[in-house]
């Protein structure tokens, strides 16, 4: 383990050097969570009724992060299709909301009335120097899209306009609501808004409809964050190459979520890095596939591609699922910790 020091994090949000090479992460994995605490995992177990963030806190520890990815309120969503135990679900699941009104009927949930206690209880749980970044319950054009189903969302634009309108807007307005109450914890060093807006070749709506219906509330979402002196990013998969300047005229501070089939990372940098911080990026298939020997080298010349101008943490282009070989990841790390 090394002294965790959310000051480099927030180096590379400023688009700076930080003062050593720093690690980024969305998400690990229950079972990589168990092996990077190691020793203390009964212990933990033993805890986890008084204390249940703590097995996840003490593995981004251990891992070198100076951070931990967390939920602002643990009851905060809103309802969507049931998955019934699938990894993935059709975008075309959603039919809870499908004319005015069903709209109106719908069981809005109230950011006002969650608990966010978490936040400032964890602060003498958090080891010293680390950080939470928040999270949220999905994004502005992702619920949207669980809660009509994406082929309708498609129709009702034009046939509709009106009530996706609204929609959006009972969907952002919350969402900026939640992140402004989280940004006001002191043990929350920065904020993620996580809604994916694309699929590998364009935007999941039109350009011109993402700026109608899906770019404004990301500003109020923005503005809520910045509002309390803290960073903002944005977690958004699929080919935004079309919207990207739109993304860094809102304001957020990083861009996090790359794939080699769409930009990699190493060339994302090079296109906006100097306007926005560039998160992660080793694709993911990269790291399931490639040898530990091929991932240390990648993330060795990426490293020293923005080792002069900064702005970058080391991570994979998504997150660490289940079936990311245990070594393959630890490559990846090393490259930093070592």
């Amino acid at each position: 383990m090394r002294q965790p020091d959310f000051n480099n994090l927030l180096s590379v949000f400023r688009r700076q050097v930080p003062s050593r090479p720093t690690l980024f992460e969305f998400f690990l994995n229950d079972r990589l969570h168990e092996i990077l605490v190691g020793d203390e995992l009964e212990a933990i177990k033993k805890e986890s009724e008084s204390k249940p963030l703590q097995l996840v806190i003490r593995a981004f520890l251990h891992a070198g992060y100076d951070h931990v990815t967390l939920r602002g309120a643990a009851d905060f969503w809103f309802e969507k299709p049931e998955e019934n135990g699938k990894e993935t679900i059709s975008l075309n699941a959603g039919h809870k909301i499908y004319d005015r009104e069903s709209f109106d009927s719908y069981d809005w949930p109230d950011p006002d009335a969650q608990d966010y206690s978490r936040l400032a209880e964890l602060a003498s749980e958090l080891p010293g120097g680390m950080k939470i970044i928040v999270y949220g319950p999905g994004g502005v054009l992702e619920n949207a899209i669980q809660l009509v189903g994406y082929e309708n969302l498609c129709y009702m634009v034009f046939e509709d306009p009106e009530l996706v309108a609204d929609i959006f807007a009972a969907i952002g307005s919350r969402l900026a609501r939640y992140y402004e109450i989280c940004a006001r914890y002191d043990t929350v060093g920065a904020l993620i808004s996580n809604d994916d807006w694309g699929f590998n070749t364009q935007t999941m709506l039109s350009p011109s409809d993402m700026r109608k219906y899906v770019i404004p509330w990301h500003k109020k979402i923005v503005n809520a964050i910045h509002a309390s002196g803290k960073p903002a990013i944005l977690h958004s998969c699929g080919n935004l190459d079309t919207v990207m300047d739109d993304i860094i005229a809102l304001g957020y501070d990083a861009k996090h979520s790359f794939e080699d089939n769409i930009i990699p990372v190493e060339e994302a940098y090079k296109k906006w890095g100097d306007r926005i911080a560039i998160l992660g990026g080793i694709d993911l298939n990269f790291v399931c596939r490639a040898t530990p020997e091929e991932i240390a080298k990648r993330c060795r010349n990426m490293l020293e591609l923005t080792s002069k101008k900064g702005g970058y943490a080391l991570g994979t282009g998504n997150s660490i699922p289940y079936y990311v070989p245990t070594e393959n990841y630890f490559s990846m790390i090393n490259t930093v910790l070592k």
